[in-house]
């Protein structure tokens, strides 16, 4: 009850300020819809029913404002809108939009609010109304969280469905036919007679027609598109190499920059000697930025070059120098004095762990994002205008962060949003940004391309948070009867938030993610997250919280079933007090056939972590040969309510299991001198192709909520390669990356 009491009291608080915040600012500013920004310098003869929907003689453009990460969010945006308006891929245009409130992201609500996903209660759902509220009042426009999908599904099929029944009515005023008797398909409205009248030859007539809000959506009987196999939009230009991503922006008069800055991040550059590089083949000039200098050439490999040849005095780091210094830092914080929160307290976990009691630590380590497309930024700056072309998660955070850098405006900053080759949480950053605008400020009228060197991209990564787990449990008569964790780390949002400028007003609802909502009914269950103070700086990392705090969760569960003599995958089904959940075990035990002969030197590991609301299950099957450990398959198992498109829910799914697996197994970031010593993908380097195995998914339907599938497997990789292993050999893994403790063949 004392659990409840507590989110009780933080529910009434946090509806306590929306109240005030309503009285101050107008109940009618949270109902009032945010201003289309397709209505500006609207053409003569053009027509938009709502954000997301422009038609003009030429033809159709589906605004898809979630960035293009590699993860399909492109494709999936506008399949939702095409649903709805009867388009088929090929009829119509995408465009990612500009910055605008009118794309806040409603879901980032559900994980905003201390409340598992699970929980529907009155208090619960109220609070994400709050927050949901505060979001749009906002305008957040974030890409982040898995969150695409589930902000999308609902309001994007509106939008179609809107501007369907708007050109019928425009149809209908056209041709004098009732609407009722008209219906529409593939990009036409269609007259009883069979006469099609294209969308594009009504704009005209639909540009005075105000939308018809009014609208009902189809139910997935009617579906030709949401759960069928796609050919996703940039399929061919991604195949054939012509898929324009922001690295390859080119425009006349453009300069070539890089930057090199202070790799002790945060501390100060003392001096330099650019004498070298200043008379190199096309070096055109050498300037400050913040806590480094730029070099501007005539392309970018000479700029790179006589980076090379600057001597720097960098200044010392504001963290400790030593990774034992982290280690240490993070160790001292399990005390009251750093609890950030208690999470969950069920039972009596003090008098359970008063007898025989399991104990072990966890750790995790810094890792970098380290995406395939170097960080760059291309940004033209003038006395009454700034354009800045590039890919971020949060464009109306570049468009402020920008403004407040050159004294502009934000409605004079100009956001041109891109394709990505990846981030993984990267681009939630602005280094490449700040430093990109420093320089187009020193170089009025200038186009300014800067692009990082692998190496410096390393060194200035702001990375996953380091982290440790303390945690005791017991066992009694062959079942789990207590487990308290404890996880310390850095907090995440608190880092984050203080390059915004802002502040977290709570506790870090990411320390613990994926370890406080285990969906298990353990009679005697404590989670305890501690903040570490600030150490190097950390951000989010593809799924963020659950990535550490997942593994600490599920091998320490593991080792109690297994100190308990229990099968894991049936103490864990007897566990589990989530029916979505549960399915989602059972769908995994049985596509690996579990509790079947696996022969010697061979391990089956399971595991469940449910980040982002979605349940997901992984089995790792290895093998222990004489080179190494060898992982054969992956058999996984994941719930997010509505499958958009199930040939892009496998790839998602594939490739976070690799990116799980490869970190787990082989990276980490660690400091020496203040800086990071791993400096490219040689010393980082994931999982190797000869090394990944095959990866069986199954997706299901159960759940009531929509929710998005790009970071959820990635959390249960680990724990279930590590179980698989103590199964093969005996060894338990506490510590990644793996490589530091096995060989992997």
């Amino acid at each position: 009850m004392a659990s409840i009491g507590k989110i009780a009291r933080r529910t009434f608080l946090i509806g306590s300020a929306a109240i005030a915040g309503g009285v101050a600012f107008g109940i009618y500013k949270v109902r009032q819809d945010p201003a289309n920004p397709l209505a500006d310098d609207l053409a003569q003869g053009a027509a938009t029913f709502n954000p997301w929907v422009r038609i003009d003689a030429t033809g159709i453009t589906l605004i898809t404002p979630h960035p293009d990460l590699g993860q399909g969010a492109t494709s999936m945006q506008a399949a939702l809108i095409a649903e709805e308006m009867d388009l088929d891929f090929g009829q119509f245009a995408t465009d990612i939009g500009v910055p605008s409130a009118a794309y806040y992201n409603r879901a980032l609500a559900d994980d905003g609010v201390p409340f598992m996903s699970t929980d529907d209660s009155f208090v619960a759902e109220a609070a994400r109304g709050v927050m949901g509220g505060l979001v749009k009042l906002m305008g957040a426009q974030v890409t982040g969280g898995s969150t695409s999908v589930p902000d999308s599904f609902d309001k994007l099929r509106e939008a179609g469905a809107v501007a369907r029944e708007t050109l019928k009515a425009a149809a209908s005023q056209q041709t004098g036919i009732a609407v009722g008797e008209l219906t529409t398909a593939s990009a036409a409205v269609v007259l009883p007679d069979g006469t099609r009248i294209a969308y594009a030859d009504l704009a005209q007539t639909a540009a005075g027609i105000e939308p018809v809000r009014d609208v009902a959506l189809r139910g997935p009987s009617q579906w030709r598109l949401i759960g069928k196999p796609m050919q996703r939009l940039d399929i061919l230009a991604k195949s054939t190499g012509t898929q324009m991503y922001g690295i390859d922006i080119e425009m006349d008069g453009m300069v070539h920059a890089t930057t090199k800055c202070n790799p002790r991040k945060g501390g100060a550059m003392l001096g330099y000697d650019a004498s070298a590089a200043e008379t190199m083949r096309g070096v055109k000039k050498i300037l400050p930025v913040t806590n480094g200098v730029a070099v501007v050439a005539d392309n970018t490999w000479r700029a790179f070059r006589a980076a090379e040849e600057i001597t720097f005095d960098w200044g010392p780091a504001p963290y400790p120098a030593e990774q034992q210094g982290h280690w240490d830092a993070v160790g001292a914080a399990f005390t009251d004095d750093h609890l950030d929160r208690e999470w969950r307290n069920d039972g009596d976990v003090d008098a359970a762990l008063s007898g025989d009691v399991v104990e072990a630590e966890y750790r995790a380590p810094y890792v970098a994002h380290q995406p395939l497309e170097p960080l760059s930024a291309v940004a033209l700056v003038t006395d009454d205008r700034a354009d800045v072309w590039v890919c971020h998660q949060g464009p109306r955070f570049v468009q402020d962060r920008v403004a407040a850098m050159t004294g502009l405006a934000a409605d004079q900053v100009h956001v041109h949003n891109q394709y990505a080759g990846g981030s993984f949480g990267h681009r939630l950053e602005f280094e490449n940004i700040d430093r990109t605008v420093e320089i187009a400020m020193q170089m009025p009228g200038t186009p300014v391309k800067m692009t990082f060197r692998r190496e410096e991209d390393f060194a200035q990564n702001i990375t996953r948070h380091i982290g440790m787990s303390r945690a005791r449990g017991a066992v009694a008569e062959g079942r789990v009867v207590a487990c308290d964790l404890g996880i310390a780390t850095p907090s995440v949002l608190r880092s984050q938030m203080k390059r915004l400028g802002q502040s977290l007003p709570g506790p870090d609802n990411q320390i613990p993610a994926g370890a406080w909502n285990l969906p298990y009914d353990l009679p005697n269950f404590r989670v305890r997250g501690y903040a570490v103070p600030e150490l190097a700086p950390v951000s989010s990392w593809r799924s963020v919280g659950a990535s550490t705090a997942g593994f600490f969760a599920d091998s320490f569960l593991d080792e109690l079933i297994h100190a308990a003599g229990a099968d894991p995958m049936a103490e864990r089904l007897r566990l589990c007090n989530d029916d979505v959940a549960r399915k989602v075990l059972e769908a995994v035990a049985e596509m690996s056939d579990w509790g079947g002969d696996m022969g010697p030197d061979r391990g089956r590991g399971v595991a469940l972590v449910n980040s982002f609301g979605v349940p997901v299950a992984e089995v790792v099957e290895v093998t222990n040969t004489d080179r190494g450990i060898r992982i054969d398959r992956v058999f996984v198992a994941a719930d997010v309510g509505r499958i958009v498109d199930p040939v892009n829910f496998e790839n998602n799914v594939q490739g976070a299991v690799i990116w799980g697996l490869g970190h787990a197994m082989n990276s980490e970031i660690t400091y020496a001198d203040g800086m990071a010593e791993q400096d490219n993908y040689h010393m980082a380097e994931g999982m190797r192709l000869n090394q990944c195995p095959e990866i069986i998914v199954r997706g299901l339907e159960n759940a009531e909520k929509i929710r998005g599938i790009g970071e959820p497997p990635v959390p249960p990789a680990a724990p279930a390669l590590a179980n698989a292993i103590f199964a093969a050999t005996g060894i338990r893994l506490r510590e990644m990356p793996f490589y530091n403790h096995i060989d992997f063949a």
